[in-house]
């Protein structure tokens, strides 16, 4: 891997990185995590200091509906392995100011140079993904997929997919590393110049009906799919996901095939790392290297932690719109009945609209022992009940999994997750 070289920071990003330091220091010392605030402060002193503090790092964007956070911690895990620091917003802030908080961070770990350990690889918002490839000039941007997700923040899921589309056609060097199967993230992978394609069947097509290029009709046919009107059609995948006898490899453009061996479960983790061998590739990691980096790793920010608890263990999982929750329920179908605390929430991080709970498959759930909880657990025994799945409500999805004897999922959309994760670790 060819890293750039550190820069010293001007007075005026140095100011601003002491002005952030006091403020993210008051707010831990408060019981605050800071990985907003620093960043916020930092850029109300020195409104460039992102792009300086991105300024010479080989730098990984990662954007997309559903995995970011995952496969982010991934491809920093397959990045960092050969002694390079990776700066990355391992909590999850993925607007610009927790990007800027977490090069800050990065940065106090360091000499006090821009570009210390030279590699940055951060999650992106997919609304913001323009304005922070514009401040940090990426080597890499990786389109993971695109699905309806809060839409009265995001608003419709194909301008979104075409505002992405623009920041790629707005950085031609970048190398595009996207998901061919995903109608409307090929889409705006065809901006790039070169992209590499990343294949895999998709479990969900629900946002896939309209071409991206033309809005006329998409029509697929097994893990094809094709506009009828302009011809656009899924390219072939320079990196293919291959899950055949309970076995998976990825196999290389060059037609190598490398083994995954992972402790994350489930096809969505499976094609994640996919991602994170393409990229690591790119980058000069041999995929078997990248693989093996990659086989120690068994919970991200909480994800597919399990707790061990009085009575029995509980499963974090993390769904918060119809296609995630596909992801979910595949993982779920891999193995035995067991007990489901489903948690929904809608404040303002979640999304105040809750009527995606119609468009998940709820009726995969009937052969578990079902709990509706959260703060809109009304509306999902609702939707519970017209799937004809059996189920119980509870006021506190925490407490609900304690008094499950045995082995226990909870799954819960962004702050019903994050609650129930404080709560358990």
């Amino acid at each position: 891997m060819t890293l750039r070289r550190p820069a010293r920071l001007p007075v005026r990003a140095r100011a601003a990185v002491v002005a952030a330091r006091v403020v993210s220091g008051a707010a831990r010392r408060a019981g605050r995590h800071g990985s907003v605030i620093g960043g916020r402060v930092a850029t109300m002193v020195d409104r460039r200091v992102l792009a300086r503090l991105a300024a010479e790092r080989t730098v990984v964007l990662v954007t997309g509906t559903n995995g970011k956070t995952t496969t982010t911690s991934m491809i920093a895990r397959v990045l960092g392995g050969a002694g390079h620091e990776v700066a990355t917003n391992h909590l999850g802030a993925n607007m610009p100011d927790g990007i800027t908080t977490a090069l800050l961070d990065a940065l106090a770990s360091s000499a006090g140079t821009a570009g210390s350990g030279s590699v940055a690889v951060m999650e992106v918002d997919e609304s913001y993904l323009g304005e922070v490839a514009a401040a940090t000039d990426p080597r890499v941007i990786v389109l993971l997929n695109f699905s309806r997700d809060q839409l009265d923040r995001v608003g419709e899921v194909r301008t979104v997919a075409r505002r992405v589309g623009d920041a790629v056609a707005a950085h031609p060097t970048a190398r595009v590393v996207a998901f061919a199967d995903d109608v409307l993230c090929a889409g705006a992978g065809f901006s790039a110049a070169a992209p590499l394609w990343v294949s895999s069947p998709s479990r969900w097509n629900g946002d896939a009906g309209v071409c991206p290029r033309c809005d006329g009709p998409v029509e697929h046919a097994g893990v094809r799919w094709a506009c009828s009107a302009c011809g656009l059609a899924r390219p072939d995948g320079d990196w293919t996901l291959v899950e055949e006898g309970g076995t998976a490899t990825v196999r290389g453009p060059d037609g190598t095939a490398t083994t995954l061996d992972l402790q994350l479960p489930g096809h969505v983790n499976r094609l994640n790392a996919t991602f994170a061998l393409a990229v690591g590739a790119e980058l000069g990691v041999e995929p078997a290297v990248a693989a093996g980096r990659l086989r120690d790793l068994a919970q991200v920010g909480g994800r597919y932690r399990t707790v061990t608890r009085p009575g029995g263990t509980t499963r974090l999982l993390l769904a918060k719109n119809p296609a995630g929750w596909a992801q979910v329920l595949d993982l779920l179908d891999e193995g035995p009945a067991r007990p489901v605390v489903v948690a929904v929430n809608s404040r303002e991080a979640d999304g105040r609209d809750v009527s995606w709970l119609w468009d998940v498959e709820f009726e995969r759930l009937a052969r578990h022992p079902l709990v509706a909880a959260g703060e809109r657990a009304a509306d999902l025994s609702v939707r519970l009940a017209y799937a004809g799945v059996g189920h119980r409500l509870a006021d506190d999805a925490v407490a609900a999994t304690r008094d499950t004897v045995g082995d226990v999922d909870l799954v819960g959309n962004y702050t019903a997750f994050h609650d129930a994760t404080r709560a358990l670790t």
